[in-house]
């Protein structure tokens, strides 16, 4: 019995040290059971690649870095072993980049299959470090980094200088409080020395407002007796106007009766046509009289050089 609990013991130890030996290595990232190819890759700086880190093959993981160690025979540099599927035949110019495998991840390898023969197992493979996204970053971010120092060097010599500036504002501020101060005590010292003079001011000029009250009391019986007397005036220009005009119309009529009625010269002339047949028949005499006159002037002009007498005297017709 006490043999049969004892290899119970030893069982139960084994198996546990197998399930930690397995399980430490499935963390690692090593599979005992698989078959695969070793090789060895060099670089100058790995940049925190660690074992157990991928290795890939066109974005397909294809093995497991193994070890990553100094070779002291090659200057130190450094070596990654990798372990790739057996499967997977490497041409003999294969190049393995080490490169990030994320933004958060580690470092991956991956493999460019180039050439056409294939190399053999525990082979070098050349390396090749690509800037990732850090390398990247630290480029960028250097410039700007310096940039950003000069920029903080010349806000500090314009600050420098604004401190001058400061200190006269503090100034200009404390000598414009002070003549503010200064404005104030003889504003009131004014205002107290003048009291009786504005108190004074004050009672005339309501003195003179009453007086202004009662004259405007005085003033408008006046004004409505003016107005009365205005319109009367008026009244009686324009009754005395309307009267005038009366007698005119009036005497109008009387000299245009006259006149239809024939009395007086300017009556006769328009109502009797006497006057008006003798002036046309003048007219009508005189206008023969000059027709007369431009045909036989010889009748009426006599000329001569010897005083000779007309033979010919003219006659009347």
């Amino acid at each position: 019995m006490f043999k049969s609990n004892e290899l119970k013991v030893g069982f139960l130890a084994l198996l546990a040290f197998l399930i930690l030996y397995f399980g430490f290595n499935f963390l690692k990232g090593n599979d005992l059971f698989s078959k695969s190819n070793t090789y060895y890759i060099q670089y100058d700086n790995v940049d925190g690649l660690t074992a157990s880190n991928i290795v890939m093959v066109n974005g397909v993981e294809v093995g497991k870095v193994k070890k990553v160690f100094l070779d002291p025979a090659d200057g130190n540099k450094i070596k990654v072993e990798i372990w790739v599927n057996k499967g997977l035949v490497l041409p003999d110019k294969t190049v393995a980049i080490l490169s990030d495998g994320a933004l958060l991840g580690g470092k991956v390898i991956r493999l460019e299959l180039l050439g056409k023969g294939a190399i053999a197992d525990e082979s070098t493979i050349p390396g090749i470090n690509e800037k990732g996204l850090s390398s990247l970053l630290k480029e960028r971010a250097l410039p700007v980094l310096s940039n950003a120092d000069s920029l903080l060097v010349t806000f500090r010599k314009v600050s420098s200088k604004f401190e001058k500036t400061g200190l006269y504002l503090n100034r200009l501020i404390e000598n414009s409080n002070s003549a503010v101060s200064n404005i104030n005590g003889s504003v009131n010292t004014l205002v107290a020395e003048n009291s009786v003079n504005i108190k004074q001011i004050t009672a005339n000029m309501r003195n003179l407002s009453q007086s202004l009250i009662e004259t405007e009391k005085e003033l408008k019986p006046l004004l409505t007796k003016f107005n009365s007397v205005a319109d009367s005036i008026q009244a009686a220009r324009i009754g005395q106007t309307i009267q005038e005009a009366s007698r005119a119309i009036v005497s109008l009529q009387r000299i245009v009766t006259k006149l239809e009625q024939g009395q007086g010269s300017a009556g006769k002339f328009l109502t009797n046509d006497s006057l008006y047949t003798g002036l046309n028949k003048t007219i009508v005499d005189l206008d023969r009289l000059l027709i007369d006159f431009r045909t036989q002037p010889k009748r009426y002009i006599h000329f001569s050089v010897f005083g000779k007498k007309d033979p010919n005297p003219p006659t009347d017709k």
